[in-house]
């Protein structure tokens, strides 16, 4: 499988994201349509026909004009800074669960158009990943196995992992294989015999042959909102910090570095391993809010990154951290 670039999909070749990155890069860039082709994939008359709509629907003058060429600008220079395939950015919100919703949004949508026939896809959860179910919408797909990367907690509220994953393939029509384990265990020996003797061994397996994975990050610390703040005692994560860890991917701790921080906490934790997760085919990095920048940093340098889907505030301070990081 190729890595997904969602301009090589015909599909949504009409789409307000693709449109609007054609408007503003001939708009805004003054890029020639010849230009613009090229650098999206596509045909020049395809090319024509995106700027034809943006204008008729008055997206050029209302949308770029007013804040999603913003976007669409700060995409292309975190695509640079970063080496990324693709960066969606979407406006701040007002609120950590404004930026929740609207950065799953685009997640839902990026989903919908680019999930092919033939893959197995790894997921983790957390509040932005479950709010991309309001906008997944995807064509039924064939042989499609989605796999759950990380095990769940006993009181789950709003937030099941377990829904998130089956409801994801069961809008594709895919195999689902749920990692049915707690997410925090007592000892490393307890989460061998799970792995080993409690039938998870086979999501290790399919997790090490994955085509996309799909993770999401949190920035750990007293006002943080990271899932592990709702299950790591005060102590353990007092301790984390105090090691230098800024992230928590799939409740794997990580300094500013991309390292994973040596607690034993990692021995506890019942997930795929980031080793694991950095051989997919294709990383989707799902992560909002200024004060994520670092984790969602540490991040790609941990695992990589081939779609970012981030809102403006993050986006302006990963481009100031590598911009520091230059000079």
């Amino acid at each position: 499988m190729v890595k997904l670039r969602r301009e090589t999909h015909t599909a949504i070749s009409e789409s307000a994201s693709l449109r609007l990155r054609a408007a503003w890069l001939y708009y805004n860039q003054r890029l020639t349509q010849k230009d613009v082709a090229e650098k999206l994939g596509v045909s020049r008359s395809t090319v024509i026909r995106m700027l034809d709509e943006a204008l008729k629907r008055g997206e050029v003058q209302i949308w770029i004009d007013e804040g999603v060429g913003d976007c669409v600008e700060l995409a292309t220079r975190l695509e640079r800074a970063y080496g990324l395939d693709e960066a969606v950015v979407v406006p701040a919100a007002d609120s950590a669960e404004g930026t929740a919703k609207s950065v799953g949004l685009a997640l839902g949508q990026f989903l919908t158009e680019t999930i092919p026939d033939d893959c197995t896809i790894g997921v983790g959860w957390g509040r932005t990943l479950t709010a991309s179910l309001a906008s997944f919408r995807p064509a039924r797909r064939e042989r499609v196995k989605v796999v759950s990367l990380l095990g769940g907690v006993v009181q789950a509220h709003h937030i099941n992992p377990i829904e998130y994953s089956w409801r994801i393939a069961s809008q594709l029509g895919a195999e689902c294989y749920l990692f049915l384990a707690p997410l925090l265990v007592d000892s490393r020996e307890t989460k061998h015999r799970l792995i080993e003797k409690c039938g998870l061994k086979p999501l290790f397996e399919l997790a090490e042959a994955m085509d996309i994975a799909v993770v999401s990050c949190g920035d750990i610390g007293p006002d943080s909102t990271s899932l592990s703040r709702g299950f790591l005692p005060r102590q353990v994560l007092d301790e984390l910090v105090a090691a230098g860890c800024v992230c928590d991917t799939m409740c794997n701790f990580l300094d500013a570095e991309g390292r994973t921080i040596d607690h034993p906490i990692r021995d506890r934790v019942m997930s795929i391993d980031l080793d694991t997760v950095k051989k997919a085919s294709h990383i989707v990095l799902v992560s909002g809010g200024a004060h994520r920048a670092a984790a969602i940093r540490a991040t790609i340098r941990r695992i990589g990154c081939n779609t970012l889907i981030t809102d403006e505030g993050a986006a302006l301070a990963m481009l100031e951290l590598a911009e520091a990081q230059a000079a």
